[in-house]
């Protein structure tokens, strides 16, 4: 994969970040429709505020995901926007997740820059989550 240099108006950039989250009390409740859904509400959310998603994996007690996103926008507003996009509507959509957790996600998350690595390596690995 070849590094995309993207540009808005202003400035050109290439910022690629692996975030990681978790549910609350790291439960085990993403699977089945609710992943399914919780993947849906991702990209919806990131074609929304205009950054592109790179590779994403959800495990019953985490998400992965590689994302691209405009330095000017930041990657805690995309995050903020993705959890609490996610945890309204998981939460009304599927009324089990109200009784089992008093919030959907955890407040942290784990972020890093790619730039270290190849995201080639990266995607990878983040596409091999399931397998290992």
């Amino acid at each position: 994969m070849a590094v995309t240099l993207r540009t808005n108006s202003n400035i050109a950039f290439q910022c690629a970040f692996h975030v990681v989250w978790c549910p609350k009390y790291r439960r085990r409740v993403l699977g089945g429709r609710i992943e399914a859904r919780l993947k849906e509400l991702i990209r919806e959310v990131i074609e929304e505020k205009g950054a592109w998603l790179v590779e994403l994996e959800v495990m019953p007690d985490h998400v992965h995901l590689l994302v691209e996103v405009d330095p000017q926008f930041g990657i805690h507003k995309l995050v903020k926007a993705i959890k609490g996009r996610s945890s309204r509507v998981l939460r009304q959509e599927f009324p089990s997740l109200k009784s089992k957790l008093p919030t959907l996600w955890t407040n942290s998350y784990f972020v890093a820059t790619v730039g270290g690595a190849p995201l080639e390596v990266v995607k990878g690995y983040v596409e091999n989550q399931k397998n290992r």
